[in-house]
């Protein structure tokens, strides 16, 4: 992985649907089911100010759409509560008694906390916290640096929308399961995984560059390698994290496709490509799931 993993990039950063520019194509397919439609539109979930417009596609499969389906439900007043999700973080991303993050790190400890440092981020008073969330923290605040925030983020933008138009929204997953996802990670992965964090967080600006360029065009080939590429040296995480939940969405999404109502899907982009995607496993079973 070459800087901060897109699984992350993937739940911390969300795109809004693509303009329309070279290739003419954007981050969003069709499922034809018997009675209905099910559109699959790509996000990687928080924006920056004025970046959540969406394209003409996007606002007619938002138009077309009764329903709403996302990772989490934003309905759902749980989800939303800065209480309840910080203690739900907690629950999940304080050591055991007894455990430290600077037992956790050993040796290396001292080399790691000088990179946070200058990342702006001090160990010390994160001493309870596993090396996950210590990670995480500081993706948070480097994206915050550029201006990057939930509340500007398509899903929030949508969940908004459709609070006026009457249009209801249904969860995949929650919270707590995604960040138990993370907080399973065995203790080498996870202090592999801050320190490469740390390494090579200066690469950032490039890092979602490249992840926005080929959004935008809807090269899903470039998505599909960026995601191929960060996942290289954790193919047990990858599992975790993309293979595992794609194939539990696609059995809920199956369930759609025998609805009359039509519904957007919104999920972050990197669910869609490549091999095992929520795309291709539609696909294996049969359903032609055409890019818009």
């Amino acid at each position: 992985m070459r800087c901060f993993p897109a699984f992350l990039l993937a739940l911390a950063v969300a795109l809004a649907p693509a303009t329309v520019l070279a290739r003419g194509k954007h981050v969003l397919w069709t499922v034809q089911g018997e009675q209905n439609t099910v559109y699959l539109l790509g996000s990687i979930h928080v924006l920056r100010e004025g970046d959540a417009a969406l394209s003409a596609v996007a606002e007619r499969a938002y138009g077309d759409s009764e329903r709403l389906v996302m990772e989490v439900d934003l309905d759902d007043p749980g989800e939303t509560d800065p209480l309840a999700m910080l203690e739900v973080t907690q629950r999940l991303g304080l050591l055991p008694e007894g455990q430290s993050l600077r037992g956790i790190l050993g040796s290396d400890y001292a080399s790691l906390n000088r990179r946070a440092q200058q990342a702006g981020l001090d160990l010390a008073p994160l001493d309870r916290f596993a090396p996950w969330l210590v990670a995480t923290t500081l993706l948070q605040i480097e994206l915050a640096r550029r201006g990057f925030s939930a509340e500007l983020g398509l899903e929030q933008v949508l969940a908004r929308r459709a609070d006026d138009d009457d249009k209801p929204i249904q969860g995949l997953e929650t919270t707590a399961q995604q960040l138990e996802l993370l907080a399973g990670m065995p203790m080498p992965m996870q202090k592999h995984f801050l320190a490469m964090t740390l390494d090579e967080s200066a690469e950032l600006d490039r890092e979602i560059g490249e992840l926005v360029r080929a959004w935008k065009t809807g090269d899903t080939e470039a998505l599909a390698g960026l995601l191929s590429d960060e996942f290289d040296e954790f193919p047990d995480l990858y599992r975790r994290l993309t293979v595992d939940r794609n194939r539990a969405w696609v059995d809920k999404l199956t369930e759609l496709l025998d609805d009359r109502d039509d519904y957007l899907v919104v999920v972050g982009a990197l669910h869609l490509v490549g091999d095992d995607s929520v795309v291709d496993l539609l696909e294996q079973q049969g359903y032609e799931v055409v890019q818009q």
